[in-house]
């Protein structure tokens, strides 16, 4: 049986602001996939329209499609991120080289040095998922809420999100869909529909108004769990009835902070690594606070 892959980021690129088509989207989450957080095979990776083609379900000439028109845009999308706990902004491109060989329905690529990192040397703060769970969707858009939904997977609801930091994540232009009935129906309610339809997550929204204007979004989700609970979990090497419940780990304020989200409030940090951990409120915080 092939093994399915996963993919694995750096919440720092969950949380980045960056544009891409459909097809790029794919063929970076498929590199990231193939890759898996080996340094190595992130500054040279080689990935055949065939595998593009049987992940996302697509005829080969899609596929052939796909790739042709994602090599011609790839090298110039950038993306932005934050690192050293929200302190510094980084722009860098997705890759630093990439190229479709004719004739043979190969592409070559090499991450950014930037981005790398963010993909192989993966500490406390990653988000993993399986690949197979996104290969249905055809909205940008979807694949790209569906990333910033299951990094809260550990308590199944987001902080609240405003609208101007969701549209930089999802890549939306200030010009583009501007009137707010026409986000809802041709971005989040059809990213929602989607995600609903082909993933293994249930996801609804509420939204939160300033005056009489919307000003953020939450979301909450549950997983569709439909396996045997004995089954052994690619990640952990443990069955479900194994991993859950467990006894969480004790932590300072201290290390508790330095999980943290940039601009994340404490109520929020709290509620998404309290399954796992158990904070000591009674250490010093990072500012030496009592």
């Amino acid at each position: 049986m092939k093994n399915k892959l996963v993919v694995k980021k750096d919440n720092a690129l969950i949380n980045a602001a960056y544009t891409l088509t459909l097809a790029e989207q794919r063929l970076i989450l498929l590199a990231v996939a193939t890759a898996g957080g080996q340094k190595g095979d992130l500054t040279s990776l080689t990935l055949h329209a065939r595998d593009y083609a049987d992940q996302y379900k697509l005829s080969p000439w899609a596929a052939y499609k796909a790739l042709q028109e994602a090599t011609e845009t790839l090298f110039e999308r950038r993306i932005t991120f934050y690192e050293n706990k929200g302190a510094k902004k980084t722009v860098t491109r997705w890759v630093s080289h990439v190229g479709y060989m004719e004739g043979e329905g190969t592409i070559e690529l090499s991450f950014a040095p930037k981005v790398q990192p963010l993909l192989c040397e993966l500490k406390n703060r990653f988000t993993a998922y399986n690949l197979e769970a996104i290969s249905e969707l055809t909205s940008a858009y979807a694949i790209r809420l569906y990333e910033l939904l299951i990094a809260w997977k550990s308590t199944g609801k987001t902080p609240k999100i405003t609208i101007e930091d969701f549209r930089e994540k999802l890549g939306i232009k200030n010009d583009k869909y501007s009137r707010m009935t026409d986000f809802k129906r041709w971005v989040l309610d059809a990213a929602i529909e989607q995600i609903n339809t082909h993933t293994d997550i249930k996801a609804s929204y509420e939204q939160h108004k300033k005056g009489r204007r919307i000003a953020a979004f939450s979301f909450t989700f549950t997983v569709r769990n439909e396996r045997d609970p004995n089954t052994i979990d690619m990640l952990t090497g443990k069955s479900d009835k194994e991993s859950w419940p467990k006894k969480r780990k004790k932590i300072s304020r201290k290390e508790a902070e330095q999980m943290a989200y940039p601009g994340e409030e404490w109520s929020d940090l709290l509620a998404r690594i309290g399954t796992e951990y158990l904070v000591d409120m009674n250490t010093p915080s990072d500012d030496g606070a009592p």
